[in-house]
């Protein structure tokens, strides 16, 4: 077992954030965590758990042991008439592990193709895209209780999960390196076509049956469009969750600005498209010195390079400071800020 001491974590974050850690381990096994956290020179360390890096923006070096897990495998838990449950070790890529689905025929998780990060961090922060999210196909998971060294299981009711939120975000954060996760797929496909612009795509695709993989590559294709690549530039993707305000707060706000982009969620709540505010805020494409916000994403905020953490918090607490003076309404990070 290698423990590394003063790691850079510049590769092993998305946004390309210039930090070091005190200790850093690669965890691929079960077992490897268990004989690293029973040592007594790791075991009274802070830990911090990393997967793919992709939501998370470092403004400081971490005091703490960095674990980054690796742990894979991918296995047909079950199958049945309708179906397959289908489990992933927590540190498999999740767009490889989707892929991997694509072409194995089992349907429900084809329209989260291209979101960065791995299989453990997919509960997490319950990740989605058009119209689909984890809770819809999550059963459970397993994960290793770090204080206790015990392996527990979360169903999905454990898992308290909301809209870019779990139990994991909260009340168990820290707590817990999540080692494998199961899903539940389906062979007859309900493919969902209807949300943002995967119609248009297929259209321009010229495909009128789709595939799994035919929507796969539509979302692949509108993500490669809107969204900038981390090789290329430092990004966590979305920053900012889109609100979710009371129907009664958002009539008031659509008197002034009747083409505010909305979704509804339920009788009393709307979802509003966060990347709307702050495009007619005037942030979208603006630059500062090496850093800013993406000229096709307001919602996303790019490092140029060299940028730090700090700054560009600092430039997503005046993008929230802003929208808040203009339309009242208080934009939340999606990404973890430590």
């Amino acid at each position: 077992m290698t423990i590394l001491e003063n790691q850079s974590l510049l590769k092993y974050n998305t946004f390309g954030i210039d930090v070091s850690a005190k200790y850093f381990a690669t965890i691929d096994s079960v077992d490897l965590l268990s004989e690293l956290l029973s040592n007594k020179t790791y075991k009274q360390e802070d830990k911090l758990i990393l997967g793919g890096g992709s939501n998370v923006l470092f403004t400081k070096n971490q005091d703490a042991i960095v674990l980054l897990n690796q742990i894979k495998g991918i296995k047909v838990e079950t199958e049945d008439a309708k179906g397959w449950t289908i489990s992933a070790g927590g540190g498999e890529n999740w767009h490889q592990f989707v892929l991997h689905c694509i072409e194995k025929g089992y349907a429900g998780i084809e329209n989260m193709s291209l979101i960065p990060g791995s299989v453990g961090a997919s509960p997490i922060q319950n990740i989605g895209a058009y119209g689909t999210e984890v809770k819809d196909v999550f059963e459970w998971l397993e994960a290793f209780h770090i204080p206790t060294g015990e392996i527990h299981r979360f169903t999905h009711s454990d898992c308290n999960f909301g809209y870019r939120e779990s139990v994991f975000k909260n009340k168990l954060k820290g707590e817990y390196l999540i080692t494998k996760v199961a899903y539940r797929l389906t062979k007859n496909p309900n493919l969902n076509t209807s949300y943002g612009a995967i119609n248009k795509a297929l259209e321009e695709m010229k495909v009128t049956t789709p595939t799994l993989k035919n929507i796969s590559d539509a979302v692949i294709s509108i993500r490669e469009s809107k969204l900038p690549d981390p090789k290329k530039i430092g990004n966590s993707g979305s920053f900012f969750k889109n609100p979710i305000i009371e129907n009664s707060i958002l009539n008031k706000v659509k008197e002034n600005y009747p083409e505010l982009t909305t979704y509804p969620v339920s009788d009393t709540h709307s979802k509003v498209a966060a990347g709307w505010l702050i495009d007619k805020a005037g942030w979208k494409g603006k630059t500062v010195n090496n850093y800013g916000v993406h000229k096709n994403q307001a919602l996303v905020l790019v490092n140029y390079g060299g940028a730090t953490g700090k700054e560009i918090y600092d430039l997503s607490s005046d993008i929230i400071r802003s929208v808040k003076e203009k339309y009242g309404i208080e934009l939340e990070r999606e990404v973890n800020v430590l």
